[in-house]
């Protein structure tokens, strides 16, 4: 089955040059292009895509309001691709705060768009944990939200130390030797802990577990 994408940039070039690279792939099908962010939500209501490919600065509204309405409305498990020109540190934490699963520059090779779009779409994201923590460490809110905090009481402790590895920048793989547990029963963790806190991705689990005051900002794992 096909990827189902829809294009959102305000700049027609743009939007239809992304358009063209991905509809050489015959495992993605472009169904619709937009140009504002009012459109990328009518596109993604009449469409329901696997993949939105957002652009940030858009009229009417931009990529970041777009992006969490669509979010907040899908109830088939749309995701979305942020694109952008530059990669100020703000830019990357609001977008991801929005609900989106990924952020790349507009200048990204064109084999790597294809690559970036199945990524997505399989519910992965391209961000490296280190980056995460360090636009978290500058951006998030120093104050912890309580009822961020009060969510927390939905885990076990084990869960709790899992998140925390999560949060650190730990891949299953280190957390499950850290642990001395299977790799498998690390994934059924985070699972879980994914769906006790109505979360999308490990990506939202790193931002969770700062603004809960889990693990603080600045904090560092041990041992790195």
């Amino acid at each position: 089955m096909s990827i189902r994408v829809v294009v959102a940039d305000d700049q027609a070039l743009v939007r239809r040059g992304f358009a063209m690279i991905l509809r050489v792939h015959h495992d993605i099908e472009v169904v619709a292009e937009a140009g504002t962010g009012l459109e990328a939500i009518e596109a993604a209501r009449l469409h329901r895509p696997d993949v939105i490919l957002m652009d940030i600065r858009m009229p009417e509204m931009d990529g970041l309001e777009a992006t969490s309405r669509i979010l907040q409305e899908s109830d088939w498990g749309a995701r979305v691709l942020i694109l952008a020109t530059f990669d100020p540190d703000e830019y990357v934490y609001k977008a991801l705060r929005s609900g989106a699963s990924a952020f790349v520059l507009k200048d990204i090779p064109p084999e790597q768009l294809a690559t970036a779009v199945r990524t997505v779409a399989e519910g992965g994201t391209l961000l490296a944990p280190s980056i995460t923590r360090r636009f978290i460490d500058r951006f998030a809110q120093r104050r912890v939200n309580t009822l961020a905090a009060a969510r927390l009481e939905r885990l076990t402790g084990r869960e709790r130390e899992i998140m925390t590895a999560v949060a650190r920048g730990a891949s299953n793989a280190e957390i499950a030797e850290r642990l001395v547990i299977g790799a498998a029963t690390v994934k059924s963790h985070v699972s879980s802990i994914l769906t006790k806190l109505g979360l999308r991705d490990r990506i939202q689990i790193v931002i969770f577990a700062y603004e809960s005051g889990l693990i603080e900002a600045g904090d560092h794992d041990v041992g790195h």
